[in-house]
């Protein structure tokens, strides 16, 4: 039997451990100040004190329920915080959806604590010290990255976008800046026993990781038009409105007066309410208005009584010269997990224009275009998941994401999402083109800088020179598996340890 801790190095945790309110309350708000880590603020200096905090007062606990309370109340705070765009989407048709919004996001934090909380547990087999929790909880963030078709949304790693440290994502993935943000807090949590090592190594990683500024860009390089129209989600099917919305892409298409015709015209998805079979007139306007530029349009088609979220790529001659089906569908907003039960009682997806749901695309894939070379389309939420990425048919020269980022407000959601499609260009080394309705229009280079962008809630049309492609990176070459494998290692070795002394 193992005898209490009254060591007088954590008098805090013995008084919050008088209270469960209190003691899930405290955990709570230090998620929420982690969370300030995330983008649009970026206070990675918040977040890494804040988990030290939580791991030290975690790693008091002994029982089996304390352990996994103290760590679902830690990721209900973080995950409440940020991921409340969440109810972004239910507004759009208040009527209808926006009594579900608090109940969504209150079950989607809790639900995404869970992982957090199974973290406690496996940390407790392992010793419950801060390392074993910091092991433990990047193994629970590439859980809840796959499981149940995975949410990667906000992982903790994330808060290191604008420093030099995202560059350690092009080495090992997102889940090492993950492991690299949960080891940093454990270094910090009290009391401080450990070295100052980690704390240099991460001081000597920052400076060799500095990608520094942008490099000019080669004279023939070819020029990308961003084209983001700016349409309130709340009027993009308004029949009264669409005359104006189809100009208002027309317009900006055509970029400004003399401007030279670029190598390629990027949409965003679903730029327009029609399926593509049914606006062959609209697509030879849209190449006069180009001057005969290609065009990257999101779009919905249908096929054999399916629709499908698309990418088609039009040619200077009106045609349609290749499609992409989006694969990874958003639950409950593109699809209804058990659509067809759930639809008899009127619950469906949010986002199918058709009423009821969207077909997946048969998977990632590339698609050549003319002056550009191979490209990785994404849309939307398929952006979000690195492993899916890394698993692109053929390496590309470019990953070209569309969105419709007016589904996540004009608050926190749009910023992380772009904070994401940046993490891919760097795992992959490859400049990304991303493309928002509305958002943040954005081209990035392969070390995840942002080289000119149309901000969150502006109309424009954005001529960009494309930079080239770096060689494989790493990450492209292993995937996640091996820090994973690594880290289960570590963890079996703990629960090891820990069993032979126990005994």
């Amino acid at each position: 039997m193992t005898a209490p801790d009254h060591s007088p190095a954590r008098p805090g945790a013995r008084f919050l451990a008088r209270s469960g309110i209190i003691r899930f309350a405290a955990l709570a708000v230090l998620g929420v100040i982690a969370g300030l880590g995330q983008e649009p603020f970026g206070w990675w200096w918040a977040t890494v004190p804040a988990f030290a905090m939580a791991l030290h007062l975690a790693a008091t606990e002994r029982s089996p329920r304390a352990a996994f309370a103290d760590l679902w109340s830690l990721g209900f705070g973080y995950f409440a915080f940020t991921m409340h765009w969440l109810i972004e989407p239910f507004l759009v048709d208040a009527a209808r959806h926006g009594w579900m919004a608090p109940f969504a996001l209150v079950f989607m934090a809790a639900g995404l604590a869970l992982f957090w909380g199974a973290a406690g547990l496996l940390a407790r087999r392992m010793g419950a010290s801060p390392f074993a929790l910091a092991i433990a909880l990047t193994l629970a963030e590439a859980a809840r990255s796959l499981i149940l078709t995975g949410l990667p949304w906000a992982l903790a790693g994330q808060i290191w976008i604008d420093t030099p440290l995202a560059q350690f994502a092009s080495l090992a993935g997102p889940h090492a800046l993950t492991l690299l943000t949960f080891t940093l807090a454990a270094t910090l949590a009290p009391p401080r026993n450990t070295s100052a090592l980690p704390l240099a190594a991460v001081a000597a990683a920052w400076i060799a990781l500095d990608p520094g500024p942008a490099p000019a860009h080669a004279p023939d390089a070819p020029l990308i038009r961003l084209v983001q129209p700016n349409i309130p989600q709340a009027e993009k099917w308004d029949p009264d409105l669409i005359p104006e919305q189809v100009n208002r892409v027309l317009r900006l298409s055509a970029g400004p007066e003399g401007a030279p015709p670029p190598a390629l015209v990027v949409w965003p998805e679903t730029t327009l309410p029609w399926l593509l079979d049914d606006m062959p007139d609209l697509l030879e306007v849209a190449t006069d208005a180009t001057l005969g530029a290609p065009i990257a349009m999101g779009v919905q088609r249908g096929e054999g009584g399916l629709y499908y979220n698309s990418l088609a790529l039009i040619d200077g001659t009106a045609r349609v010269s290749a499609t992409y089906d989006k694969h990874h569908l958003v639950p409950f907003g593109e699809y209804i997990p058990f659509g067809d039960l759930l639809g008899r009682w009127g619950i469906r997806g949010l986002a199918a224009s058709d009423g009821a749901a969207y077909a997946a695309g048969p998977g990632p894939a590339v698609m050549e275009i003319p002056g550009i070379g191979t490209v990785m389309p994404l849309i939307c939420y398929e952006g979000i998941f690195a492993e899916e990425v890394n698993a692109m048919p053929s390496r590309a020269d470019l990953l070209l994401l569309i969105t419709n980022d007016a589904w996540f407000g004009e608050n926190v959601g749009p910023y992380q999402h772009l904070a994401q499609g940046r993490l891919r260009a760097i795992e992959q080394g490859l400049p990304m083109v991303r493309v928002a309705n509305t958002g943040v229009s954005a081209l990035i280079d392969p070390q995840g800088r942002i080289l000119g962008s149309i901000p969150l809630g502006q109309e424009g049309a954005l001529d960009l020179p494309l930079p080239a492609p770096e060689p494989p990176t790493l990450y492209t070459r292993t995937g996640d598996w091996p820090l994973l494998l690594l880290l289960a290692i570590a963890a079996l070795g703990l629960v090891a340890l820990r069993a032979r002394d126990s005994g």
